[in-house]
């Protein structure tokens, strides 16, 4: 009775120790199928985003060049305000702030602290920049500080 269920089972599970059949060399394709499944679906889902567009309208022609308006204040090493290159006094350099900032449009003013100047003294000035509310500001010639550390 053991040999016939024996041969019931080695008939329908082959097993390598019987010896009757070949190991499996065929691989499953079906987690490759279910990768690319959804793959696909992911791919399908995304097109829609990749095909919508913003119309802009762009002008033709050349593009007029706008240079914009810049005054240069400037600090010494020892402490000296330079407005546009010449020398002025706090008085005077708070005036130009004011008018600067008062004019439409405004102004960028390009802030040049030396290196050597004392940290004080450029927080004064900045302090009156602030005071006299000037919209455009930018530091420049900050290469030179870049040695400095």
């Amino acid at each position: 009775m053991a040999a016939a269920w024996s041969r019931a089972v080695g008939s329908s599970f082959p097993t390598s120790a019987s010896g009757d059949a070949p190991p499996m060399s065929e691989m499953n394709t079906t987690p490759l199928i279910d990768v690319m499944l959804v793959l696909l679906i992911m791919f399908i889902i995304t097109i829609p985003a990749q095909t919508d567009a913003v119309k802009v309208d762009v002008p033709n022609g050349p593009s007029p060049i706008v240079r914009s308006v810049s005054n240069e204040l400037a600090l010494t090493a020892g402490g000296q305000a330079l407005w546009n290159g010449q020398p002025v006094d706090d008085r005077m350099l708070r005036v130009a702030l004011v008018r600067s900032a008062a004019m439409d449009p405004a102004p960028e003013l390009h802030f040049r602290p030396d290196s050597a100047t004392s940290y004080g003294r450029v927080d004064q000035v900045l302090a009156m920049t602030a005071q006299a509310r000037v919209a455009k500001f930018g530091f420049v010639g900050n290469q030179q500080y870049r040695d400095a550390f």
